[in-house]
């Protein structure tokens, strides 16, 4: 109940300009702060923040001001800069650009749901359509040709919504043979399905595939198990032709094939030229097979310039738009704030089977004829944050062009960082690319080393971490301890953060 005496029930009853005008001070400065930022919170850091930490609610509350306060200045300092720090090279976090910032706070002001197009009374779904149409042109999609194109939270969703859409593509395909209807996983469920259809195994074949492929196929029902891995001995991220077709052949097998543009451990894409690529789509059309290209953060090579330089990784990126549905993360290359990922599809008929609302009057679209779907009946979720602004902002903002200068000087500098690292007594650059040519060649955004003392190695990640200047994730690789460099920010210098890399790694050797 309201009490005049409670000045956070005022604060919440009253919505005037000054509080506004003090929520957008605040948030101003923490854009124009200057004051340098480790890059990780030391631990006299993190202790204090906790002990700031509330354990009970109070019955009045501490109103906006004291709450301001406790959020930046005595919780702020002990959340990792990842977003504000271009020497974060964990995970393949970007940032979030000047443009995408500004329209995230303007995401929450005006605070819209925008899963039903209503055409006379928002803009909304027509800004978020639009969105994901400049998106298409910066990878040098046409729009047109993937009309289910929605925003989910990241790859890890957009993954789910591929597989759906692939299990029931796959399963159709398969019922066309045996019934004159199509079979709808979305109407009968999977195990009746696959029995009108005479499936007795849906299998995604793939190679090196990240983690949240097999949490998909786990959430879809179809299980981690039908996930198999089939690459090359040699070079395990790319697909050995002939196991391919040889799985694909199975009988009453439905197929999957999964590709990796740009595996996140190595940064190594699955294909490698416009050939590989239409010799996959001929094997899945001759066996009623659906093709979906994770491309969490290696889709944006398609951006680069034709350039002796990018060529070899131009390549790998050539003949995606063959695929039938692609995932990729916002929040990674194209440097928009986290809840971001994207996903396109050619098989708009599709879309409504798997997702529909039914049901559901009250969330009816208006009348619009401007072929915009209401993004309820394409995707996950019901209800979400208008996430598409953030990107139609950053992409009006910065353009291709901006974008592809983010890009190269990401792979400038992870060039420069697999030079250091080559050049070094003390490390090994990974992997050894062998017989598909210069290493350098390969270097996308990804840069994978150990030290060559064992020792050293494997403490190595945390003394990197333990200078606070620059943040590296670990991994594994050929069964021992790895360090990864994931350049992903938009406010990399080549030059400056080089000297920094150069010298910690410098340090920790000599150490």
């Amino acid at each position: 109940m309201y009490s005049a005496n409670n000045p956070a029930s005022s604060m919440l009853s009253a919505q005037t300009p000054e509080i506004i005008d003090k929520l957008s001070k605040a948030i101003a400065t923490l854009h124009t702060s200057t004051t340098p930022a480790d890059v990780l919170p030391s631990q006299q850091i993190l202790s204090e923040a906790r002990s700031q930490l509330k354990c009970d609610l109070s019955e009045q509350g501490a109103g906006l001001e004291d709450t301001i306060h406790h959020l930046i200045h005595e919780l702020g300092p002990a959340l990792n800069a990842s977003s504000r720090s271009p020497t974060y090279y964990g995970f393949v976090t970007g940032g979030s650009t000047p443009a995408a910032s500004l329209a995230d706070n303007l995401v929450t002001h005006y605070d819209q749901n925008i899963q039903v197009h209503l055409p006379n009374e928002t803009l909304a779904t027509e800004i978020e359509d639009r969105a994901l149409g400049l998106l298409c042109s910066l990878l040098d999609f046409t729009p047109s040709h993937w009309p289910h194109r929605t925003f989910t939270t990241g790859a890890t969703a957009s993954n789910i919504l591929g597989l759906a859409c692939g299990r029931e593509y796959i399963i159709a395909e398969a019922s066309a043979h045996r019934t004159d209807a199509e079979v709808s996983v979305g109407e009968h469920g999977i195990v009746e399905a696959m029995r009108l259809a005479g499936i007795d195994n849906i299998q995604i074949l793939t190679t090196v595939a990240h983690s949240s492929l097999s949490k998909a196929a786990s959430i879809l029902g179809m299980g981690r198990s039908c996930v198999k891995t089939i690459g090359r001995a040699e070079a395990p991220h790319k697909f050995d032709m002939d196991l391919l077709q040889k799985h694909l052949a199975q009988p009453g097998a439905a197929s999957i094939v999964a590709i990796s543009a740009s595996e996140v451990n190595t940064g190594l894409f699955a294909t490698s030229s416009l050939q590989e690529m239409q010799a996959i789509r001929q094997f899945c059309d001759m066996y009623g097979a659906w093709i979906h290209v994770d491309g969490a953060f290696g889709i944006q090579a398609r951006l680069l310039p034709s350039n002796p330089a990018y060529q070899a990784i131009r390549d790998c990126t050539a003949g995606l738009e063959l695929a039938d549905s692609i995932t990729g993360d916002g929040h990674k290359l194209l440097n928009v704030p986290y809840d971001c990922g994207f996903f396109l599809s050619r098989h708009r008929s599709l879309a409504e089977r798997v997702f529909a609302n039914p049901n559901a009057a009250y969330l009816a679209a208006g009348s619009g004829g401007d072929g915009i779907m209401s993004p309820l009946n394409i995707g996950l979720e019901n209800s979400r944050r208008f996430r598409a602004l953030p990107v139609y902002a950053s992409l009006v903002a910065y353009g291709k062009a901006g974008y592809r200068d983010m890009l190269e000087r990401q792979i400038a500098l992870s060039r420069s960082i697999a030079r250091f690292i080559e050049d070094s007594k003390e490390y090994e650059l990974l992997p050894h690319v062998g017989t598909e040519g210069d290493d350098m060649a390969q270097i996308y955004i990804i840069v994978l080393f150990r030290a060559v003392d064992e020792k050293l190695n494997e403490q190595l990640v945390a003394k990197i971490k333990a200078s606070r200047k620059i943040y590296v994730s670990g991994t594994s690789w050929e069964g021992g301890p790895a360090c990864r460099f994931a350049v992903s920010n938009w406010m990399v210098d080549v030059d400056r953060d080089i000297a920094i890399i150069k010298q910690i790694l410098t340090d920790v050797a000599r150490a």
